[in-house]
């Protein structure tokens, strides 16, 4: 059972849930359209828990007023690092993680120097759908930390040659490629179980290589 809890900061409060109580932090930020008590991202937020992490999900400001339209990027990432704060304030190893949108903003905030131990991108919006004109690459170059892309090869905001170009030639990069997969993370054969095992396993796995020093670049 998550705990709730509220993070605040100058401009604003929204709420959040955190369970376990392991010294190994992640904080799961939400997608565009959802929130944090989205089925899929609890149901993330347990595995992983069960897994051996301390997990806080947390909503953006228009979230929590019951808008659809995401707030500004300015207004996002002051929140994120604010909820980065209030889990940072209770681990020992903090790791940012997000679905689509919310990992997009967890990068934002390590280009800005936020330390953090790594961060995880379940389906990064590397476009939005139909414009690949619009690539939102540029700030990777001020990203330092070990980054772990979970992405779908049918994800219609990532095309997979562009992902490739853009994304898997980072030296920071570890990637895992869901086969058939789509933005949503359904497709082809893929389960939301089998889904749901293959992320926190997968997550597990690259966070211990983190701990233990072994993690050596890229993946497949």
């Amino acid at each position: 059972m998550a705990a709730r809890t509220t993070i605040t900061w100058p401009d604003g409060k929204v709420s959040g849930r955190i369970a376990g109580s392991s010294p190994t932090g992640i904080l799961l930020a939400h997608g565009a359209g959802t929130n944090q008590d989205h089925p899929f991202l609890v149901a993330l937020r347990d595995g992983l828990v069960g897994a051996g992490s301390t997990v806080m999900t947390f909503n953006y400001p228009y979230t929590e007023r019951g808008a659809k339209r995401p707030d500004r990027t300015e207004i996002l990432v002051r929140c994120h690092r604010a909820a980065a704060d209030r889990l940072a304030g209770r681990v020992d190893h903090l790791f940012l993680a997000g679905r689509s949108m919310g990992g997009r903003m967890a990068t934002y905030l390590v280009a800005e120097g936020y330390p953090a131990d790594g961060v995880i991108l379940y389906a990064y919006p590397l476009h939005p759908a139909g414009r690949e004109d619009k690539l939102r690459i540029d700030h990777f170059a001020d990203v330092k930390v070990p980054l772990l892309f979970f992405q779908g090869t049918s994800d219609a905001l990532s095309r997979m040659e562009l992902f490739d170009r853009h994304i898997r030639a980072l030296p920071n990069a570890t990637v895992e490629l869901l086969e058939g997969a789509s933005h949503s993370f359904r497709g082809k054969a893929w389960t939301e179980e089998a889904m749901l095992d293959r992320l926190v396993t997968g997550t597990t796995r690259w966070i211990e290589s983190i701990q233990s020093g072994t993690r050596s670049g890229g993946g497949p």
